[in-house]
């Protein structure tokens, strides 16, 4: 009996009208009066090196592996337009909820999302980790602290046209009683289709209320989330509120996509230096066996294999190749200049295999090497395997 529980579950969460069943990766459940429910999820295995500086003994340089998401959860649908998300990741000692929405489409352009979800912060950070050419992304989207938070939203989307707005509060993780934290923001994007040719360009400006002064650093890894090394950090500030503003553009046409994006943060600090921070970064890719970069409501999405190019269909699946220069400045945290390249098969549509190397010049770095050199240069390799559905 037990075993048979969860199809008890499903079974009845359809029981409204004949249930009717299509695949995408997983089954998706659904009766004619709106109900619906597909489990969805990933999973992602990182493994690298990281060079070490020379005098440098800080642990989790060298070879590196981490199981990087584990994640599990179910999205749907219910009837009256709404929607619904509920995503927990178990990749770490703590398990940790990432998505947890409610959304209600009021029209055919308007939606309304309340709950855990992303606060229109950079076309980058809203791309799916599923779906980057890189084994992470940008390294301001780290530095930054963007996350997922508590909040209310909304989305019009008009032809070309997507604007989002909405107040969050903090991420679950973070929320206890003395939280009073409050963020505004938004996000503008024009995405016009001109013959074959996709253009995207993006705006968006964010303003935080921490309630108090908050001890806040800001830092970032060196290509891979499997080490805890900073090698650019800025001292711990204590920053009351953060004003940010963000510019985006790419383009598509055929198997060539390019995407580029500026981000400038002030974080206003009660006692110190209170520093403008800067990070951006150009990226370009090329799909050698034909297929084109996949998007959908003004961000990247999954890339479909070609029909019959598919390993399941017989064929080899997808192959893309990406070059980027991604550039962080901390100010007295130091500056990081990154030179990528990514290799990624897509054997087909929910299984992706990346192959990365980085090169990352440091200029004033937070970690001193021999002879306190804060000025060099770390060769950094990384692969993953994914699936997800």
């Amino acid at each position: 009996m037990t075993r048979l529980a969860p199809l008890l579950v499903i079974a009845a969460f359809a029981a409204p009208a004949a249930a009717q069943e299509r695949f995408d990766g997983a089954p998706r459940l659904g009766s004619s009066d709106g109900w619906s429910l597909k489990p969805r999820g990933r999973v992602q295995y990182d493994i690298g090196h990281i060079e070490r500086p020379s005098g440098v003994t800080l642990p989790g340089l060298g070879g590196v592996d981490e199981l990087r998401r584990a994640r599990i959860g179910v999205e749907g649908t219910i009837p009256g337009g709404f929607t619904y998300v509920f995503e927990i990741d178990v990749a770490s000692d703590v398990v940790e909820i990432t998505d947890a929405a409610l959304g209600w489409k009021v029209s055919d352009r308007l939606t309304l999302t309340a709950g855990q979800h992303n606060n229109f912060q950079s076309l980058d950070e809203l791309t799916s980790s599923r779906f980057n050419s890189f084994i992470e992304r940008a390294a301001f989207t780290d530095a930054f602290n963007f996350e997922r938070r508590l909040g209310v939203s909304a989305t019009y989307s008009q032809g070309p046209w997507t604007a989002q707005a909405g107040v969050f509060h903090d991420n679950l993780l973070d929320v206890d009683e003395t939280d009073d934290a409050v963020s505004l923001d938004g996000r503008l994007v024009f995405a016009p289709e001109l013959g074959e040719t996709r253009l995207h360009f993006g705006a968006s400006a964010h303003w935080r209320d921490n309630g108090e002064a908050m001890a806040t650093r800001y830092r970032q890894r060196p290509l891979l989330h499997a080490t805890d090394v900073r090698f650019v950090a800025t001292p711990s500030l204590p920053v009351e509120r953060e004003t940010s503003f963000g510019l985006e553009a790419a383009v598509i046409r055929g198997p060539f996509y390019a995407a580029g994006e500026a981000h400038w943060l002030d974080p206003s600090a009660t006692a110190g230096a209170s520093p403008t921070l800067f990070g951006a970064y150009l990226e370009a890719g090329w799909f050698l066996t034909g297929e084109s970069r996949g998007y959908r409501n003004a961000r990247w999405d999954r890339t479909r294999v070609r029909e019959g190019g598919a390993i399941e269909e017989g064929g080899f699946g997808a192959v893309q190749v990406a070059v980027g220069w991604d550039h962080l400045d901390l100010e007295s945290g130091g500056r990081q200049n990154g030179l990528q390249a990514s290799l990624i098969w897509i054997p087909t549509d929910h299984v992706r295999f990346l192959l990365n190397y980085a090169r990352l010049d440091y200029d004033g770095a937070a970690v001193p090497a021999a002879g306190g050199d804060r000025n060099y240069a770390v060769d950094v390799v990384g692969a993953r395997a994914q699936f997800d559905f």
